[in-house]
């Protein structure tokens, strides 16, 4: 049995009403949502793919893609958007040429934008796999995503 047939399983006789709950096991088990895990969603629940994948895409919880190996969160709360922090994220986009939301090929790397990391004071802030990087310029971020690439050598 796959990891998503048994989350499944925990959920024998159920409706529609279980289809958020299944998908946030399955994405706390896998890390994201699979096009794979929602086909077999589909089928236990018998409600169409593209039914699924719009209760999915409406909710901002919901990942298709799976983290890269460091997951960078760029802060756009009002400090960060105040002291630069859309310079840092377009600098950051351009360095690993993906967008927000997106993970770079090779997995290594993958960008999200958070609302608040709640780091105020080191404002811009961005956050590596829970490291936090303080008062991130455009020019730092080179030196930032340097740093993380060279621990994986």
């Amino acid at each position: 049995m796959n990891v998503v047939q048994n989350i499944i399983s925990k959920y024998p006789d159920c409706g529609r009403d279980s289809l958020i709950p299944i998908l946030q096991d399955i994405q706390v088990t896998e890390g994201y949502l699979s096009k794979k895990s929602i086909v077999e969603v589909g089928k236990h629940l018998d409600i169409p793919v593209s039914k699924i994948f719009g209760v999915a895409t409406f909710y901002n919880q919901f990942r298709f893609e799976p983290y890269g190996k460091y997951h960078v969160q760029v802060c756009r709360g009002t400090a960060c958007h105040v002291l630069g922090s859309s310079t840092v994220l377009q600098e950051l986009e351009k360095h690993l040429k993906v967008k927000a939301g997106q993970t770079t090929r090779d997995g290594v790397f993958s960008v999200e934008v958070v609302a608040c990391i709640g780091a105020c004071g080191l404002a811009p802030v961005i956050c590596v796999n829970g490291e936090f990087h303080a008062k991130v310029t455009s020019q730092t971020i080179k030196e930032i995503l340097d740093h993380y690439k060279n621990l994986g050598e």
